[in-house]
């Protein structure tokens, strides 16, 4: 697991290989994450967007923006967390991602960026 602190908000991911969901002789390595989003702060906050960087092995990089995550834009109080999984393919065994999720202060309405920490996504045979 890795973790990352910005601006008083807490993100922690996991990573999980899924080998049923994959095809190694096609090239195609399915991945599931799970985010944990910590309010850490004394001010409520809602998650308006997220930006991600996804680059595999061989260099092709990709990015993916959005509304929300998961179809939702979460709203946490203060000490409230949100959990969510989702995925990601790649066309190698190994690869990573990282991004930035747009927050609300929901008190003055002020916007900020949260980083995601850069996480890894290795098939475990080639952990080895």
């Amino acid at each position: 697991m890795v973790k990352k602190v910005t601006e008083g908000i807490t993100i922690s991911v996991e990573t999980f290989y899924q080998p049923d969901y994959s095809n190694p002789i096609g090239s195609e390595f399915m991945f599931a994450y799970r985010i944990t989003i910590e309010n850490n702060n004394t001010f409520p906050i809602k998650l308006l967007r997220r930006h991600w960087y996804i680059i595999d092995s061989n260099g092709s990089h990709r990015e993916v923006e959005g509304e929300g995550v998961v179809g939702v834009q979460p709203l946490l109080a203060p000490n409230e967390s949100y959990q969510y999984v989702s995925g990601s393919n790649l066309r190698t065994e190994i690869g990573k991602m990282y991004g930035t999720y747009q927050m609300e202060n929901q008190l003055n309405k002020k916007l900020f960026d949260v980083k995601i920490p850069e996480f890894q996504m290795v098939v475990p045979f080639k952990m080895n």
